[in-house]
């Protein structure tokens, strides 16, 4: 199979689950790029951060136009996050890619975890401004480091700490995965040097496609069904990640 190929199928996986949980598809990304497709995981990343800015973009657009976005607490919860995002996103080339890796299989096994159990968050009595900052910020380094765009930990603190609803959260958790990632990518300028772009276009585009049918895939399947399903695969690749690089 070419890498084409696989770039496509890849891409398609991504876009579908972005689509249709708001997240957690960028977590595929950064795997499927190392050991599928061949890049470093330094470029991987870097890479996964413009698919994911470009898909998540995508999706965001399709959830505002049916009215799930919340715009102006959307809105503080990212920028809380892009300074955070865009220094760890200058540290992460620093960094040796074998703690890179671990760090990403680590993130992606507790991801998993936390997506196999029922969802026990309750919107808050009243939002916490500085807890809704921390959050915020928190998820912003952890998209910077790693290249993921972080709408696993997105959806749950959007519920919990700024009382949406989970169909708005998965809606809003896009518009704070887009601007951080163009807030780490910007951090990253001056080192794509190495990145394959006759494969990460067709990735792109094919996540882009993806999520589209991951909109439409959310309106048919139980919500619950498509995360249990999601958070096996992701289990499989974390253990898979670490374990090669243990070995």
């Amino acid at each position: 199979m070419t890498a084409l190929v696989l770039a496509l199928i890849a891409g398609a996986a991504v876009g579908i689950a972005l689509g249709a949980l708001g997240g957690g598809g960028s977590v595929l990304a950064v795997p499927a790029l190392i050991y599928l497709l061949g890049f470093s995981p330094s470029a991987a990343s870097t890479a996964s951060l413009i698919i994911v800015a470009a898909t998540s973009a995508t999706a965001l657009y399709a959830h505002a136009r049916d009215g799930h976005v919340a715009w102006k607490v959307g809105s503080l919860f990212a920028a809380a996050g892009i300074i955070p995002a865009y220094f760890a996103g200058a540290a992460s080339g620093r960094v040796p890619e074998a703690v890179l890796t671990v760090a990403f299989s680590v993130i992606a096994a507790l991801a998993a975890v936390r997506m196999f159990r029922p969802s026990s968050s309750r919107p808050p009595e009243r939002i916490r401004p500085g807890k809704a900052a921390g959050a915020g910020a928190g998820l912003g380094a952890v998209t910077g480091f790693l290249g993921v765009g972080g709408g696993f930990l997105a959806v749950p603190a959007l519920v919990s700490v700024l009382g949406l609803t989970m169909r708005r959260a998965v809606g809003t958790s896009l518009l704070v995965i887009t601007v951080n990632s163009l807030a780490a990518l910007v951090a990253r300028t001056g080192t794509g040097g190495g990145l394959d772009w006759a494969l990460i276009g067709p990735f792109t585009g094919a996540a882009i496609l993806g999520a589209w049918d991951g909109k439409r895939l959310s309106a048919k399947v139980p919500g619950d069904s498509l995360q249990r399903a999601f958070a096996g695969v992701l289990l499989a690749v974390a253990v898979f990640m670490l374990i090669d690089v243990i070995v």
